[in-house]
């Protein structure tokens, strides 16, 4: 049986890999990993509009890994309108990359499971097969925080080298050209940021689990029996 100290860090471990497989789940099926402000560029060059003209041109947009919304500001007041990006817009996105965005934390769940389960298996008994052991839960933990750190860089290079923001925004525009002015990462890639992280914590709990610290002894007085104490 794992002592007492080695229970409680495995304990704190296998939450936190169940907190991180929560996380991903609640980043992937929220709407909001990006947010910015879009110019209606046609629509502003229509009329010469000047600085403060521009304000009634200047709309927002928001979007997930699946679906979101913008708000089309073109001169006539807010138009909303919400949009999936499967099956019809990721024909016009990066297929590729935005699939390998949820692949790679499709698999980073899994592995967050696979770490729950192995931290619970370590904090209630020593596994008799070194794999099943700390080194195991290290290997999971590493996996899992991993493919979170794939899919988060994965996102930035999307929306920062395949200016993945423009493409969502003048998806099925014909007539109207939108610019974007302002882009900002929301909560949920901030949220996937902080799983990566849980994991990171995680090793270092592991670490501290197989350090050993001495023991500290009590020094027991020696009893000096004389002959005299005998005969009395």
């Amino acid at each position: 049986m794992p002592g007492c100290f080695k229970k409680t860090l495995f304990a704190l471990a296998s939450l936190i890999s169940f907190v991180s497989f929560i996380l991903i789940v609640v980043a992937m099926g929220t709407p909001k990993w990006m947010t910015g402000k879009i110019l209606c560029k046609t629509g502003a060059d229509l009329v010469n509009a000047t600085d403060p003209e521009l304000v009634k041109f200047i709309g927002e947009i928001y979007y997930g890994l699946f679906r979101g919304g913008k708000i089309r500001q073109c001169g006539l007041g807010g138009r909303r309108s919400k949009f999936t990006i499967f099956p019809h817009m990721v024909k016009k996105l990066n297929t590729g990359l935005h699939v390998m965005i949820i692949m790679f934390l499709c698999v980073a769940i899994f592995f967050s499971l696979v770490s729950f389960g192995f931290c619970i298996l370590n904090a209630i008994k020593v596994p008799y097969r070194a794999i099943n052991g700390p080194a195991g839960a290290c290997l999971w933990n590493f996996l899992a925080g991993g493919f979170v750190v794939l899919a988060v860089t994965s996102f930035m290079a999307a929306v920062k080298l395949h200016h993945l923001t423009e493409r969502i925004a003048n998806f099925r525009e014909n007539v109207f050209r939108f610019v974007i002015l302002e882009e900002r990462f929301e909560d949920c890639f901030w949220i996937c940021v902080a799983s990566a992280t849980a994991h990171a914590v995680n090793l270092l709990l592991i670490a501290i689990s197989g350090i050993h610290f001495p023991k500290i002894k009590t020094k027991t007085e020696e009893v000096n029996v004389t002959a005299e104490d005998i005969m009395y």
